[in-house]
């Protein structure tokens, strides 16, 4: 299911980005440097490397929008399975192991087989190297969003905006959420279940 979903969003996720007119303007001149610049941070560059590293500026706004899209996935992913939408059938039927079996949270990735786990990591190549790849810096892979163009300047600026600060706050959200399964060893679901929305307040210990 997590698969599924993540594939489902980064090829809708895409329609946010800019097209390839220039390094730092698309054609509908909708500038990258101004993207995800929020008040009242503003361009956030502590480490001055705009000024002093500004070939790099492309490449670190697509590895930032990147990781924001596949975050944005693994949020949704966690959310369905901690609420056990899964598929009907079988994982691997030869180790007659289903869907349902899979636990949830980060742990779950340790019970798919490792023939499972080879062809998740063959399809992300694929999606890496082929079909969605790294080395295509603006990320506009041409399917638009959910199939139709963005003409207006002002609406794809917007939407660019809302993708780049949407992917940063699920980077932080994911990440949240795998260092709270650690400490309190439950996941997000049976965390909300028994009310565990502070780990310093409860009375089951420190975490």
């Amino acid at each position: 299911m997590n698969l599924l979903i993540a594939t489902l969003l980064v090829t809708s996720a895409a329609a946010f980005t800019t097209s390839p007119a220039s390094r730092a303007t698309s054609s509908l001149q909708v500038s990258e440097i101004e993207l995800g610049a929020t008040e009242p941070l503003g361009v956030y560059d502590p480490l001055g490397w705009l000024d002093t590293e500004p070939e790099s500026f492309e490449r670190r706004r697509a590895v930032e929008r990147k990781h924001g899209r596949v975050a944005m996935a693994a949020v949704v992913g966690v959310i369905v399975h901690n609420n056990h939408i899964v598929f009907d059938g079988y994982i691997s039927p030869s180790a007659n192991l289903k869907f349902s079996d899979i636990p949830t949270g980060i742990d779950g990735l340790f019970s798919v087989p490792t023939a499972g786990l080879a062809q998740i990591i063959a399809f992300l190549g694929f999606v890496e190297l082929a079909w969605l790849p790294a080395s295509q810096y603006d990320g506009d892979y041409g399917v638009g969003y959910f199939g139709n163009d963005i003409l207006d300047p002002e609406e794809k600026a917007r939407k660019l905006n809302a993708e780049l600060n949407n992917g940063r706050a699920a980077m932080m959200g994911i990440m949240g959420n795998m260092v709270a399964e650690k400490l309190t060893g439950q996941t997000m679901y049976e965390q909300y279940a028994a009310g565990h929305f502070n780990p310093f307040s409860d009375s089951e210990g420190f975490f």
